[in-house]
């Protein structure tokens, strides 16, 4: 049996546990291809090795990720021929560490917005100015705005029906404006796109569902037009940025309202989609002035004059 026939096979099983596999698929019908290419029957720890460090440039976090789904299919594999070797965990050593997010400003919201007006075509124009709208009012992910059909969006109730990770479904409440926003969007849509042929939320000018890719090089396109770039040495601003940002400025809202932001957690986690409240302590950590409202909220003795000063700081770092 070829290692191509293993490796669909594999990913077959995988999905049907509900698995997307879509990028590490893609990876590893890459790797089980390079195998068969070279006559070799059985996955080998150099030859896995070879395959993951492979892109020369890349980072080893990245180099990690690939080996890690050789490692899943290998230890697949050893169960059907014991001589196929399964990659150690820490054969590539990789720093745990992730970039912060770039937060975006309101200005920053709206001159995005307004550049999306900027498009050519008048259908995506009003369609990428009511995503990042979107995204930026409620914190979905890319994957998930672009998955929504018009079914999904229940205006009269201020929800949408939001597929996540896993297929794990999930409604996501509304402010007005943006029921007010994404209604005048769902009316232009239908003007410029009477007959689409997707029943996407959505869609582009010849009536199907918007891509990802598509919206990644616009949004780069947008960044430009606003003016909007990270400082030197800071990750780039993308468009899962909004998302951040909109989770960040929740939890700063709750710490300036006093609220108590430890039990409100596990509500932004289930707003976000996120498994569990771990998955949303990172907003705590990756934001100097969440870490200095903390601090500020975990010293009762400090008069109100020390807690707007150590505000100000965490501004300015």
């Amino acid at each position: 049996m070829s290692m191509r026939t293993r490796a669909e096979e594999y990913l077959a099983l995988r999905r049907a546990l509900g698995h997307k596999m879509h990028g590490s698929g893609r990876m590893l019908l890459d790797f089980a291809d390079r195998l068969d290419h070279a006559g070799q029957r059985r996955i080998t720890v150099t030859s896995a090795l070879e395959w993951a460090t492979e892109p020369e440039a890349a980072s080893p976090g990245y180099w990690r990720a690939r080996l890690s789904v050789v490692r899943g299919f290998a230890r697949h594999v050893h169960t059907l021929d014991a001589a196929s070797e399964i990659p150690p965990a820490d054969l590539i050593v990789a720093a745990s560490h992730r970039k912060p997010p770039y937060l975006y400003s309101s200005a920053e919201i709206a001159a995005l917005v307004h550049a999306a007006g900027t498009i050519a075509a008048p259908l995506p124009a009003v369609g990428m100015q009511a995503l990042v709208s979107l995204i930026a009012a409620s914190g979905l992910r890319l994957g998930e705005t672009l998955g929504l059909d018009r079914e999904h969006v229940v205006l009269r109730d201020a929800a949408l029906e939001v597929s996540g990770k896993n297929d794990d479904i999930r409604l996501v409440p509304l402010h007005a404006t943006t029921v007010a926003m994404l209604a005048s969007y769902a009316a232009r849509r239908d003007r410029l796109c009477p007959d689409p042929s997707s029943p996407a939320l959505f869609l582009t000018r010849t009536g199907r569902r918007m891509q990802p890719r598509w919206v990644q090089q616009t949004f780069t396109k947008l960044l430009a037009l606003a003016d909007i770039q990270a400082p030197p040495g800071r990750r780039r601003p993308r468009i899962h940025d909004l998302r951040f940002t909109f989770a960040v400025n929740t939890l700063i809202n709750w710490h300036r309202a006093g609220a108590d932001v430890q039990a409100h957690l596990p509500v932004l986690s289930t707003y976000l989609g996120h498994s569990s409240p771990e998955s949303t302590y990172y907003y705590l950590q990756a934001v100097p002035e969440l870490l200095g409202l903390a601090a500020a909220r975990l010293e009762p003795g400090e008069n109100s004059d020390d807690h707007r000063a150590d505000e100000r700081l965490a501004r300015q770092r």
